[in-house]
């Protein structure tokens, strides 16, 4: 079951609120729609659903309905039509303190500005939702302490807010939605307040906790690169309405329609592409069961220097060259073991960044190998694929592009360099016999 659900959602300021959501539900541009209307509309028909334990970020600009919207998914706004399901119970029919239940057990909210009260300290701030909820004083104590320790400020809990920086003020109000124990976090421009080098601390931090903790959370923001840098997806709105929601890899090199290519047109791409997006599937693979003559013959076939090798489960073993086929077959070997090796290869997993597959590329023998999170031979990047991949991004990698071109079609990432000991494997595995 989705941890929470939106389906038709409205939200409209003003009069004649139905007749403007009959308007707005054909399709018509906002201002078009609600012509002649004493109404504004701040979110048209949204529609989407948030996993358990994945960060959903709704990113778009000013006045794009963002803060509206997530003031809907705890009810501190009511929708003019729509649904809002928290682990599937309908809270947009909720009495009051049905409503008020639901958000001391299931919703958390972090702010944009703090939201602390200045008279208590540190630790009292920390534990507040757990002192409205009638907690024990001293449950409460240690459920704030432990908050506080996860967020890096448990020697501060005695201090008031006041003796604290803009950093260390937002991580007492992330320390206090800790605190209170839901499964969701709404966190609303939570790190716009904050300057660049503390707004990436706090995210780092932000990730961290999510990898211990695995909270569901919806974060909302006008920052594009923060916005990729934590959504595991991302709900891109303009005018009210969520106009595309993907990862950030679909956002980037798919974009919905123009407005979405606009905005995503300055990313870094090599900091949001993986290695999944760019590799290649592998054509020149064997078992390390296979014998040299098998390899010999995907050699000639394929033409290359180099045979990816796996094992038990299709796990990667590494390459196995034709000098070392060449061996196996002089010295009468009926398989791959003891010839394969990871030394000529660079390995990466399939989410790593392009950006930090440069190195990687430039120090391997052959084509680096993609693994997935099983250690299975997920895909191979050549260099000339990497910057074949980049050169629509900038002209600087497009003219290296260029250059590789130019070069020798023998490069040792796709061909062998050594035409005579290739002709030698071929006669050897043609003899039958050791030679």
């Amino acid at each position: 079951m989705p941890a929470l659900t939106v389906k038709s959602l409205y939200k409209i300021f003003g009069g004649r609120a139905d007749e403007a959501v009959r308007r707005l539900a054909s399709g018509a541009p906002r201002a078009e729609a609600l012509a002649g209307l004493p109404a504004t509309a701040a979110v048209i028909d949204a529609n989407f659903e948030v996993r358990p334990g994945e960060i959903f970020v709704v990113m778009g600009l000013s006045g794009s309905g963002k803060s509206t919207l997530i003031r809907m998914l705890n009810g501190l706004l009511r929708p003019t039509k729509g649904s809002v399901q928290v682990d599937g119970v309908e809270l947009t029919t909720l009495k009051p303190a049905a409503l008020r239940k639901l958000r001391r057990e299931k919703i958390s909210m972090v702010f944009q500005h703090f939201a602390l009260m200045p008279h208590r300290t540190v630790l009292e701030n920390a534990g507040y939702a757990l002192e409205v909820a009638g907690l024990p004083k001293a449950e409460r104590r240690e459920r704030a302490l432990e908050a506080l320790r996860m967020v890096g400020l448990e020697e501060w809990a005695d201090n008031l807010p006041h003796d604290l920086s803009g950093g260390m003020r937002q991580r007492v109000g992330l320390a206090r939605a800790l605190a209170a124990g839901t499964d969701i976090l709404l966190m609303d421009e939570a790190f716009s307040a904050l300057d660049p080098l503390i707004r990436r601390e706090i995210q780092d931090q932000l990730l961290e906790l999510q990898a211990e903790l695995g909270k569901t959370i919806i974060f909302i923001t006008h920052d594009l690169n923060e916005a990729m840098r934590l959504g595991d997806r991302i709900a891109v709105m303009r005018d009210g309405r969520i106009v595309q929601i993907g990862t950030a890899e679909e956002i980037l090199t798919d974009p919905a329609n123009d407005y979405v290519a606009q905005f995503v047109a300055d990313v870094d791409r090599t900091r949001i592409l993986t290695a999944s997006s760019v590799m290649e599937k592998p054509h020149h693979v064997l078992d390390v069961s296979a014998g040299p003559r098998v390899a010999a013959k995907v050699l000639r076939e394929s033409q290359t220097s180099v045979v990816y090798v796996t094992g038990p489960m299709k796990r990667f073993l590494g390459t196995v060259t034709e000098d070392e086929v060449l061996r196996a077959l002089r010295e009468g070997r009926q398989n791959l073991d003891g010839y394969v090796s990871t030394e000529r290869v660079r390995t990466v997993t399939t989410d790593t960044t392009v950006a930090d597959l440069f190195a990687d590329c430039a120090e391997s023998q052959h084509p680096v190998a993609v693994l997935d999170d099983r250690g299975r031979l997920a895909g191979v990047i050549p260099r000339i694929t990497l910057l074949s991949a980049l050169a629509s991004a900038t002209p600087d990698v497009a003219s290296m592009v260029e250059e590789s071109a130019e070069q020798p079609a023998d490069q040792p990432d796709d061909k062998a360099t050594d035409q005579p000991a290739q002709s030698e494997v071929e006669l050897v595995a043609a003899k039958g016999e050791p030679a």
